[in-house]
């Protein structure tokens, strides 16, 4: 009954979400008056009233893809930008060369864009590196082989149920240099990447069955990450020191910090 419930709220969020999207586009349309500027829903409603997709797209597909965005996306992201300020707070070095990068492009403009963040190599390289250490999803989703193989003399018979762990091949030190490190700068002048191509690095899986938001949640990673270092400088509380930062996982489908990060944020002077 409590699912239920939960269920049945929701889905009235998303109706009112989807709704006023509608009537601020349509007031944009009568008026020519509204914010200019749109977000995931728009770019769905647009899709609705495109005719020539090929395919049935209504509000209950909008509001399903929303949902998508809400229940894979939110818990797995904010999970990756904790490690990663973890991390930036172990190494100040790296903190430093990151705020100095992003700070000199941002040039002190209240937003940064998506062509800002195309020149921001050491914070993608920043993010790399804490996905390879970090994998929020550390077992993929399992694959099924389909014949009978010998890999590294194990036998795996057709029909067995295979997991892959993005956490060890992360940490695999035949693969990375140090991988117990934190080193971004492994990643400067690399062309290894996370999109599925390069098996030392697959926090997202590899193929048709890996993640259809790998796209999405980097581009939200790197934005909110730039945001975070541009307009704050960061500092654990008074009395702890980088070296006490409690490091472990809490083990589960996706590895939070067992210890949540506190962090001291100090408004940066545009």
């Amino acid at each position: 009954a409590k699912v239920e419930r939960v269920a049945r709220e929701f889905d009235q969020f998303l109706d009112e979400v989807v709704e006023e999207h509608r009537r601020k586009m349509e007031e944009k349309s009568i008026g020519g008056g509204g914010e200019d500027r749109r977000d995931f829903v728009d770019v769905l409603l647009d899709i609705e009233k495109d005719k020539t997709v090929g395919f049935a797209f209504g509000a209950d597909s909008i509001k399903a893809l929303v949902l998508d965005i809400f229940s894979a996306g939110t818990d797995t992201t904010y999970t990756v930008l904790e490690w990663v300020m973890t991390e930036l707070l172990r190494h100040p070095c790296a903190m430093n060369i990151l705020q100095t990068e992003v700070r000199k492009i941002a040039n002190g403009k209240p937003n940064i864009t998506h062509a800002d963040l195309e020149k921001m190599h050491y914070l993608r390289a920043v993010l790399k590196e804490t996905l390879r250490l970090h994998p929020p999803i550390p077992l993929l989703v399992p694959r099924l082989s389909t014949r009978d193989v010998k890999i590294q003399g194990y036998n795996i018979a057709a029909g067995t149920m295979v997991i892959t762990n993005a956490w060890t091949i992360g940490r695999d030190p035949s693969t990375w240099d140090e991988p117990d490190k934190f080193k971004p700068e492994r990643f400067l002048n690399s062309s290894v990447d996370f999109k599925g191509q390069d098996f030392e690095l697959i926090p997202f899986g590899a193929g048709r069955r890996g993640c259809p938001g790998t796209s999405f949640a980097m581009a939200t990673n790197e934005l909110v990450l730039a945001n975070l270092v541009n307009k704050f400088d960061w500092a654990l509380p008074e009395g702890l020191k980088a070296e006490d930062l409690d490091m472990t996982e809490c083990t589960g489908l996706t590895i939070h910090r067992k210890v949540h990060l506190l962090a001291v944020a100090t408004p940066f002077p545009s």
